[in-house]
């Protein structure tokens, strides 16, 4: 074997172990939902052949940057990426195979809303290579549809929920709970509706009031009371009781599913694996390198050719790539002349500090029903958790779990969580 031959499969080998997945962000919905604080927008029209060749257009840019990956995972998310066309979603699949190598099993998801008009197009998003559904019922009662917004009818989610079941092999769907006037007795009638519906995964949510909503100020002018904090506490425990017991238990925190079910792009973001987000507003987190271990742009090559400086970098060390954050622009109009310009609506790219990748890790992957096991992030990521963790009171509290091999939050920690995590991270 030559030397040239031998770097080529190193290279391959150890770029396998950073698998990728790609978040693709459709920003348009019919109305904007009053609780929504994603970056979604209401237009009259929308020049679908322009924003294709835009979405394309950025993908390119990013498989130049990131040649010989493997994708795991391809999100359509919102917005309503079901209101875009199937073809639409196709383009960018075939373009995503074109670029990367495609895991045999590699999870490719779009978030629907259940109208009748979007559930018709449904077959066409299978035929165009989509194979899980992630449908947005969020209620199964008129009266809490038309306060969260919605532009469905529990028939017609019903009715959404049997089309998906019969065109996708994986579909889920998303409940909220904890919402205004629901007593727990009314929770625990929907969940078990809701389990007649379900296959092998759904997510709960609590209602949360976003800053920059109209809740928000809906809210701080008295227009509705939330449930006070023990009912919400004891809708989340009799969400886990019950899903423990259906086969579906919790996985992270407002997500429940059969083994082997579970959101393998999700896990991407819990697990801080490398993804890539195109469109506007879409986020991204990925790692690069060079001969010292640290970032680089490499020259545009094929996933077949790499540079000679990453090659030789991932040979010395896989461990050392620096992991970047990026974020495009938001507003839709803006994103696409500057993709149309310069190929990207790129407006930051930003090196990560050890601190922040560390902070980052322990928020995403406390997430996880396990928690983090130091040795299994120690080899993906490079950082020793352990030892910067203040863990003492809380693990003697009881809001923690922990031993010399992994760190996990209980029930009564989940609660919490993002106090818990603070605490965990504090440095003095």
């Amino acid at each position: 074997m030559t030397r040239a031959a031998y770097h080529d499969i190193k290279y391959a080998a150890i770029i396998m172990k950073n698998p990728l997945s790609i978040y693709i962000h459709w920003p348009f919905c019919k109305a904007k939902c009053p609780y929504c604080d994603f970056n979604s927008h209401v237009r009259e029209g929308v020049d679908h052949a322009r924003w294709r060749a835009a979405l394309l257009k950025e993908l390119s840019q990013y498989a130049q940057k990131l040649p010989g990956r493997e994708v795991v995972s391809i999100f359509f998310g919102g917005g309503t990426p079901s209101l875009m066309e199937a073809g639409t979603a196709g383009a960018l699949i075939d373009a995503v195979s074109g670029h990367w190598s495609m895991a045999k099993d590699a999870e490719i998801t779009l978030e629907a809303n259940p109208t009748s008009i979007e559930a018709g197009h449904f077959r066409e998003f299978r035929g165009a290579g989509v194979n899980r559904a992630s449908v947005g019922i969020q209620a199964l009662n008129m009266a809490d549809l038309k306060f969260l917004g919605r532009q469905h009818s529990v028939s017609e989610a019903l009715a959404a929920l049997e089309v998906a079941r019969a065109t996708f092999p994986r579909f889920t769907f998303d409940l909220i709970y904890a919402r205004p006037g629901q007593s727990l007795a009314a929770w625990e009638a929907e969940l078990h509706q809701a389990l007649a519906f379900a296959d092998g995964h759904l997510s709960l949510y609590q209602l949360t009031i976003e800053e920059n909503t109209a809740f928000h100020t809906a809210y701080r002018k008295g227009a509705f009371v939330m449930p006070e904090d023990g009912l919400a506490a004891d809708m989340y425990s009799l969400t886990q009781e019950l899903m423990e017991a259906r086969g579906l238990p919790a996985y992270e925190i407002s997500n429940h599913a059969r083994a082997g079910q579970e959101s393998r792009h999700n896990l991407a973001y819990w697990r801080t694996d490398d993804y890539i987000g195109i469109g506007p507003g879409a986020h991204g987190r990925y790692s690069l390198y060079n001969d010292a271990g640290e970032h680089s742009s490499p020259p545009l090559a094929s996933a077949s050719s790499p540079s000679k400086g990453v090659v030789a970098s991932l040979l010395h060390d896989d461990t050392q790539g620096r992991r970047f954050a990026t974020e495009t622009i938001k507003s839709p109009e803006r994103w696409l002349e500057k993709v149309e310009q310069g190929g990207t609506g790129l407006i930051a790219e930003t090196a990560l500090t050890e601190r922040e990748r560390l902070e980052e890790a322990v928020m995403m992957g406390l997430r996880l029903k396990g928690g983090i096991d130091y040795a299994d992030w120690r080899r993906r990521t490079g950082l020793e958790v352990r030892g910067a963790l203040r863990i003492g009171t809380l693990a003697r509290d009881g809001f923690v779990m922990a031993d010399d091999a992994h760190i996990e939050v209980t029930p009564k920690g989940r609660l919490l969580l993002n106090r818990i995590t603070a605490e965990l991270l504090a440095t003095e």
